[in-house]
């Protein structure tokens, strides 16, 4: 900042002492201090004839540095400036520069597709949006749901359904521990002219610190906080702000969802796909619809960015074969989107998601279904030893006793994976797995291992020592003391071993391995 207010002609000493007396008003953007440095020099010059001459030149400096040469000076607690309409605040003029995705996000709640369980009349969104306008408060927000199904137009729309409230866009991805402090302040200045929605985008991005900076300013209503989110917000949102928040949940979008959200791009002239054509006129074939619409796994970014792709492709086609329509086909749209979107991510919530099914598959001896969720894993470029870990873990648990060789199956594969690696080694996952599917299940050492361990954790039978006669005697002190008195050696005395005790006194007798099964069913 010292080295723009040089070059704007003001003195080094001037410009020093119009930073140092403007700090405490540079909470804004840098180019809001200038301004205020440019400012208080200007009015110092004008008010101290004892101050150093202003070239004339910089006398209109503020017409350039502002919108409205008419605007008067700001002093550093004066408060914050009036509201930009709402409709210019997250809203720019269409370009061809933005993405398809972004120039066709819904600016109303009637426009947002797929989410009829939080939008019908009766629902809480739509009831306390309703209730805003007549006084009420909207509750504090956090959206939930897969890329692509609305959350960030949700939360757009609904500011924009409030036209008395003032919004505050952020995301986690940048946005610092001091960008909320300077964010909540400004809405506590202005809480007395208007509330201030403040949305966090990718809240689950923010550490603890950083979340629980937002907690003050929504107990006590300086904000009114919207939040979205892609994960589980039980494993990556903290329970303070948890328990300050409504959680909405959003479902991936439908086919026909994203179809009508294809057809609005097609026929919107203003924003949407002729502006990435430069105007030429767009047709799209029935069956491109139908795969951009069946191959974005809900997503509603992807298909759009896809079918502006797939244009691009069209009219580059076009162009070469002297044509004005551009007629997008399934050709173009397979090559620009490539391959199938799939939703998988191998840290969050969709993870577990797939090996839970796969597991739940094979224990239900459905060997097509396990193959199917082995398959979406793979595809989704799960680690094949993490799979193969998880079949060593199955075929203990689930086969067990049922089939002691599932386990030696199992470690076979964990090794053949780890030895050929992917993607030679996915016959071998799906060998394992269609085995474990349709071996015969017992859980008879599960449930046994599961019985002891609670027995011990209850102290059951006091947690007593070893009997005497199980423990070893190396030392002739310990003989004396009669450690190993009694023990019969099985090989030695087959029969009389037979009634040996092996428990403690207070739990002997005590059953924790039901094998073979009586009432198990083993399948």
């Amino acid at each position: 900042m010292m080295e723009e207010l040089l070059s704007m002609g003001f003195s080094e000493e001037l410009a020093s002492q119009a930073l140092a007396a403007t700090a405490s008003s540079s909470a804004g953007e840098d180019g809001q201090s200038i301004e205020a440095a440019a400012d208080w020099i200007i009015s110092q010059s004008s008010q101290s004839s004892q101050s150093p001459t202003v070239p004339s030149s910089q006398s209109n400096l503020r017409r350039f540095l502002l919108p409205n040469p008419a605007k008067p000076n700001r002093s550093p607690n004066a408060p914050p400036p009036p509201l930009i309409p709402r409709a210019k605040r997250f809203k720019s003029s269409p370009s061809s520069l933005s993405p398809l995705s972004d120039r066709m996000r819904p600016s109303t709640l009637d426009l947002i597709l797929g989410q009829d369980h939080l939008l019908a009349p009766s629902s809480l969104l739509r009831s306390a949006i309703s209730r805003t306008g007549c006084g009420g408060l909207i509750p504090s927000l956090l959206l939930w749901g897969p890329p692509g199904s609305g959350k960030t137009s949700l939360a757009r729309a609904i500011a924009l359904n409030l036209p008395s409230h003032r919004f505050t866009p952020l995301s986690a991805v940048t946005a610092t521990v001091a960008d909320l402090r300077r964010a909540i302040d400004d809405a506590r200045r202005s809480r007395s002219q208007t509330r201030t929605i403040l949305f966090v985008d990718e809240i689950h991005r923010f550490s603890k610190t950083q979340q629980d900076a937002l907690l003050p300013a929504i107990e006590d209503g300086s904000v009114i906080f919207l939040c979205a989110t892609t994960e589980n917000p039980s494993f990556h949102v903290t329970t303070p702000l948890l328990s300050r928040v409504r959680v909405l949940s959003l479902s991936p979008l439908q086919p026909q969802h994203i179809r009508s959200l294809l057809h609005r791009a097609v026929d919107d002239a203003d924003n949407g796909l002729r502006l990435s054509t430069n105007g030429t006129l767009v047709a799209v074939d029935d069956e491109a619809f139908d795969f951009l619409s069946l191959h974005c796994d809900g997503d509603a970014r992807v298909a759009l960015n896809s079918l502006e792709a797939s244009a691009v492709l069209a009219m580059n086609r076009s162009s070469a074969n002297g044509q004005e329509t551009v007629t997008v086909t399934t050709a173009d749209a397979k090559e620009a989107m490539q391959s199938k979107h799939l939703a998988y991510d191998r840290d969050g919530e969709e993870h577990y998601n797939l090996i839970s099914a796969l597991h739940k598959s094979m224990r239900g001896s459905d060997a097509d279904a396990a193959i199917y969720w082995l398959a979406r894993m793979m595809e989704g470029g799960e680690k094949p030893l993490y799979i193969a870990r998880r079949l060593v873990r199955f075929a203990s648990e689930d086969v067990g006793l049922a089939d002691p060789a599932a386990l030696g199956l199992a470690v076979a594969c964990y090794q053949a994976c780890h030895f050929i690696g992917m993607p030679e080694c996915d016959v071998c996952l799906a060998h394992c797995v269609a085995y474990l599917a349709m071996a015969p299940k017992s859980v008879a050492v599960y449930k046994a291992l599961n019985s002891a361990k609670m027995a011990v954790r209850e102290s059951l039978g006091g947690n007593e020592g070893v009997p005497l006669h199980l423990r070893n005697a190396p030392t002739k002190l310990m003989k004396e003391m009669g450690y190993g008195d009694g023990y019969l050696y099985p090989p030695d005395h087959p029969e009389a071993c037979k009634g040996q005790i092996y428990l403690p006194e207070l739990i002997k007798g005590k059953k924790f391995l039901h094998w073979p099964p009586a009432e198990e069913n083993s399948t």
